[in-house]
This record gives structure tokens, C-alpha cells and sequence, in this order.
């Protein structure tokens, strides 16, 4: 026994220290023994007459019980727990290998092993926080090494997404497959200058009104039906149907009979029909499309001839013959993934869209959609547009084959590497890729039947408190934190400041491996966000060494001080060696 209680407030034993009890016991446990109660503490600090005890647990039938619902009394006998208890605490609580996954090693212990119940570890979200340099994306490689390397089972039907910032997990997964041969590893890069890899592809047909909002930029409302609008006319132009010319041919007459009705002087208005009907037409709507007049025909062109009154001369003629290319109740529809569109398509359809609705006559609106025009524009001249190059047709479960299958063996980690684009895109490829699985996976018919991991390093660049909720009424980091579960979409976040994620998703978060912090507004916002967090934790991560970290939460069964093995091979995480590089 090493003492006696003297007070209890919350979960803080304070215990009057025996005077032979001088060994060096911070961050050891305790078992409490009160009546036929078994308590677990640690002890987080020590003067020279009290030890100050904080209460983690019950153990009951052999079994450890994070929580406590009663405290213990005033005679209860404490005394440090036995090694054999304690290795007891540190094994997960699976009662198979295969659900044990080894985590790393205890400083307390004497580098005791620790393990994580990998049900509980990966069946919910996790993040690993931690300053520059203080080895989290180590963590996280070790941590994925530890599942391919077990050599009792092979993890064949794991799928990790990792957005790559740095182009760092190339070389700690390129090799997996040396190993062990039924593992694989795919890389796709967005280095467009590097013709002999994979570049990043996205899609454009299978791609949701929202996430053209988010390729775009979209910022206000008002922008999300003309976005709409276009791609309802990329279905109209784009889409091969039985009736397709004559939907078409309606489209274009409705929007020539809005510029004849704008109100503009009649040269301006011929100039824009010309316009129009030079670039949109059909072989029965265009500038030579016969008109007929009783006695002759002559060329639609010929009927905007202007007279010496400065007026159309067969204004009424031409209003009748476009109204007879209208159609009652066009069902104008969203493009549905069933065929290949690409950025001209789009380019074409917003470029319409601009002229149509009378778009022309509100200059805010014509605005707001000149500048989703510009930005598609932007992408089709810019090196981005080779992203969207596709030369054949996926629908969304072929392109999900596409990114997890190298030559028919299934890949476990598939690498995005978004190191060569700049932030706002690499944030846009983040978000399109994150809501494509999410409702692939949700849309599955066997829920949860292939669950998918996405790994976001630098998570703070992607997953923030941002507008996507004020515009298109959710955000797919929040959405995927509270409900990605049940469809089997897991988030396992990488960051180094915390105050910069998004709260919603960082308090949906059931596993927390903590590296060494030291910001005071990072280590405010863990403590107000984060379950389960104290003080005494807030003290310990201030003071991590390079490597050791601070791991609780549903996977262990008690907060743990573990030192993480290095990975092998490591990620390109490294800093820089500066007396190497100097003196060289």
C-alpha cells in the first residue's frame, strides 16, 4: 500500500504518500480496492507528502471499464499495479489476432507493448495531431505498415484513400507488395510535366451539381441555378436522343425570341442573333434554314434585314417561325453519369446559358454567371485541363475499379498526390474525390460492404469551418464525420493545427493520437472540442518528446503514453539537413 485518500473531487484521488513510497511512480497506474470495487487510476503528480491520483476505470470480472459511475471511500487500499495487470490494460480487447493490431510501446513500461482493438480503431474516425516535425505522418505509416506486415492474416480487402500533400507515402507504401505479393499500391500524381505516372482524373459527367459548384468556386446562391441551367443544357446538347434535334431547336428558338422581345435597337439585336445561330444551331434551325413566305422561301438570315425605318422588316414572320420550333413542357434534365461529357461541352452550355432566360437584362446575374464562365475557361487553358482528358467512358463503379485496381489485383492504398496544384484546387480535389466514395459507399447495395478509409494529411487545409454549408447546404467532410460510419466512409485526419479544423468533424472523432503541442489556441480547442480530454493530458502533450504521443479514445482502454515505432520504409517527411547541405 503507498498510501491513504485524503480527498476525492471529481476524479482526483489526492493521497497521503507513505513515507518508504519514494520510488519515481508518475504516470504509473494504481488499482484502488474499495469494498468489491476495483478501481484503476494514474498518477499524473507527486510532491513530497501526497500523490495525486486521476481516476480512469473500473475493472470488473477481469474486464476494464473505461469510466467511472462511483468513487471510491476513504479506506479503500492502494497500491501500484503489477506488470502482468498492467500488459493486461495495454492488450486490445479482441479476442482474436486478427483484431489486435499493434499500436507501439509504453514509456512508462519498460517499452511494454501496446495494442489496438482494430475494429474500434478503424470502424470510427481518427485523427493524429501534432506540431511540424513531431511524427505523425510516421505515425500514420507505422501504423498502416502494422496492418500489411501482420504475418498471421493479410488485409487484402482494405481500402485507404490518402490525399498525399506532400508526395511523402510514395516511398513508405511503393514496395508493399514485396512483402507481402497480395498487397498492392497505386499512385496517381498532379504533376501534369511527369508523362510516365498517372495523373489525377476526375470525371466530369459523374459529377453532381455540387461538385461542379465546388470545382467553380461557386460563393453565392444565386450561382447554384445557373449551374444547374448549364448542365441541364449539356444534357440537352450533349445527350444522343430520338428527340434530341427538336429539344434543341426549342431551346434556341426560346432564347432568339427573348432577345427579340429585349427591347435593344434592331442592329443590336440581328448582331446577336447572328451570333447565337452561328455557334448554336441545328440542321434545321440555323442562318440558312428556309423560311417560308407565301410565293417564295428565302434564307433566315435574309428575314433580319433591317429597312430604312431602323426597324426589323419581317419582325412578325420571324417571331412565327421561331415559335413553331417550341416545345410544351420540355423536361429539361441533369446529365445522369449514363455518357461522356468533357470541359468544352461545359464551356458550350454555360456560354448559352448566358443568353438565355434573359440572363442579358440583369446585370448581377449575367455577372455572377460571366464568372463561372471565366473560371471553366481558366481550367480548359490551364495545365489543370489534363485532369479531365478521359479517352473512354466510366460509369461511377467502373471509375472506382479504375482507382483501386492495378492490372485486376486489388490496390489497399491508393495515393493522390496533390503536391504540384496549388491550395484552392487541391482542396476541390479533396472534396470531389471524398463525396464520390461517400455516395458510392452509400448507394451500395450491401451497406458498408467495402469500407473505404480517406487520410487527409494536412487535414486543416480541407477540412475547415468553410461556406459549403451557407451555399450548397452541407459540407462533405461534416457529412462523411456523421454519417460515414454506417455506410463504411472513415476519416482519419493528419494535422498539425487543430484550431484550423472543422469542430463538427473533429468532435465526431473517437480516436486521438497526439503528438507533442504547444500553440495555446490548439491546445484551448482540443480541450473545449475533444471528449475525454483533461488538464493533466492538456500538461503531458505539451511535453511529448519527437515520437512519442498521447493515444485514447475507443480503440485503447485507457489514455496511453506510447512511443511509435519508426516506419520502414519512412515517408518523405523528413526535415531538411541543414549542416549536411551547408558544409557539403
Amino acid at each position: 500500500m503507498i498510501g491513504e485518500i485524503v480527498e476525492i473531487v471529481n476524479n482526483r484521488v489526492t493521497v497521503l504518500k507513505k513515507e518508504n513510497a519514494t520510488e519515481n511512480i508518475i504516470n504509473k497506474y494504481v488499482k484502488i480496492t474499495s469494498n468489491d470495487h476495483y478501481f484503476v487510476g494514474e498518477i499524473t503528480a507527486i510532491n513530497k507528502s501526497y500523490l495525486f491520483i486521476n481516476l480512469l476505470g473500473e475493472i470488473t470480472k477481469k474486464n476494464f471499464l473505461q469510466g467511472i459511475n462511483i468513487k471510491p471511500d476513504f479506506n479503500s487500499t492502494i497500491e501500484l499495479m503489477p506488470e502482468e495487470e498492467v500488459k493486461l490494460l495495454f492488450q486490445s480487447s479482441s479476442s482474436s489476432s486478427k483484431g489486435s493490431l499493434y499500436l507501439g510501446k509504453s514509456v512508462s513500461y519498460n517499452n511494454m507493448n501496446i495494442f489496438a482493438n482494430i475494429n474500434n480503431l478503424f470502424a470510427n474516425h481518427l485523427v493524429i495531431l501534432g506540431n511540424t516535425g513531431s511524427g505523425k505522418s510516421c505515425a500514420m505509416a507505422r501504423i498502416l505498415q502494422n496492418i500489411f506486415y501482420k504475418n498471421d492474416c493479410d488485409a487484402n480487402n482494405s481500402t485507404f484513400f490518402i490525399i498525399d500533400a506532400y508526395g511523402e507515402y510514395a516511398s513508405a507504401f511503393s514496395m508493399i507488395d514485396c512483402i507481402n505479393h497480395d498487397l498492392c499500391y497505386k499512385n496517381f500524381i498532379s504533376d501534369v510535366k511527369d508523362n510516365d505516372s498517372e495523373y489525377i482524373r476526375i470525371p466530369l459527367w459523374l459529377l453532381s451539381i455540387d461538385d461542379i459548384c465546388l470545382l467553380l468556386g461557386v460563393t453565392k446562391p444565386m450561382q447554384i441555378p445557373i449551374v444547374e441551367k448549364a448542365l441541364k443544357l449539356v444534357n440537352a446538347f450533349r445527350r444522343k436522343d430520338e428527340n434530341q434535334e427538336s429539344i434543341i431547336n426549342s431551346i434556341i428558338a426560346s432564347a432568339l425570341l427573348d432577345i427579340l422581345i429585349n427591347g435593344k435597337s434592331a442592329a443590336q439585336i440581328r448582331d446577336q442573333i447572328f451570333s447565337v445561330l452561328s455557334r448554336y444551331n441545328t440542321p434545321t434551325l440555323n442562318l440558312e434554314t428556309s423560311v417560308f413566305v407565301p410565293g417564295y422561301t428565302r434564307p433566315f438570315k435574309q428575314c433580319l434585314l433591317i429597312d430604312e425605318t431602323g426597324k426589323i422588316r419581317e419582325m412578325e414572320l420571324i417571331i412565327n417561325f421561331l415559335q413553331g420550333f417550341l416545345l410544351d413542357n420540355i423536361d429539361m434534365k441533369l446529365p445522369d453519369g449514363s455518357y461522356k461529357y468533357d470541359l468544352k461541352d461545359l464551356l458550350y452550355a454555360f456560354d448559352f446559358a448566358l443568353i438565355d432566360e434573359g440572363l442579358l437584362n440583369n446585370a448581377e446575374v449575367y455577372a455572377l454567371a460571366h464568372e463561372l464562365r471565366v473560371r471553366i475557361a481558366s481550367i480548359m487553358e490551364g495545365e489543370y485541363n489534363k485532369f479531365f482528358e478521359f479517352t473512354e467512358y466510366y460509369s461511377k463503379e467502373e471509375f472506382i475499379k479504375y482507382l483501386t485496381f492495378k492490372d485486376d489485383k486489388k490496390a489497399q492504398v491508393i495515393n493522390l498526390n496533390i503536391n504540384a496544384v496549388d491550395d484552392r484546387f487541391a482542396k476541390i480535389i479533396a472534396k470531389i474525390y471524398a463525396k464520390m466514395l461517400f455516395d458510392y459507399a452509400k448507394n451500395d447495395i450491401e451497406r458498408a460492404s467495402m469500407p473505404i478509409h480517406i487520410i487527409l494529411e494536412e487535414a486543416h487545409r480541407y477540412v475547415q469551418n468553410d461556406h459549403d454549408v451557407e451555399i450548397l447546404g452541407y459540407n462533405i467532410f461534416e457529412r462523411i464525420a456523421k454519417e460515414g460510419r454506417k455506410y463504411g466512409v472513415l476519416l482519419d485526419l493528419i494535422s498539425q493545427r487543430p484550431s484550423e479544423l472543422s469542430q463538427t468533424v473533429l468532435s465526431q472523432c473517437n480516436n486521438f493520437i497526439i503528438f507533442k503541442i504547444t500553440h495555446p489556441l490548439d491546445l484551448d480547442y482540443i480541450k473545449s472540442i475533444v471528449p475525454y480530454v483533461e488538464e493533466n493530458m492538456i500538461d503531458k502533450i505539451k511535453c511529448l518528446q519527437t515520437g512519442t504521443c498521447l493515444c485514447f479514445g475507443n480503440a485503447v482502454k485507457l489514455p496511453i503514453i506510447a512511443k511509435i515505432d519508426l516506419a520502414s520504409p519512412a515517408p518523405s517527411s523528413s526535415s531538411a539537413n541543414i549542416e549536411e547541405l551547408w558544409y557539403k
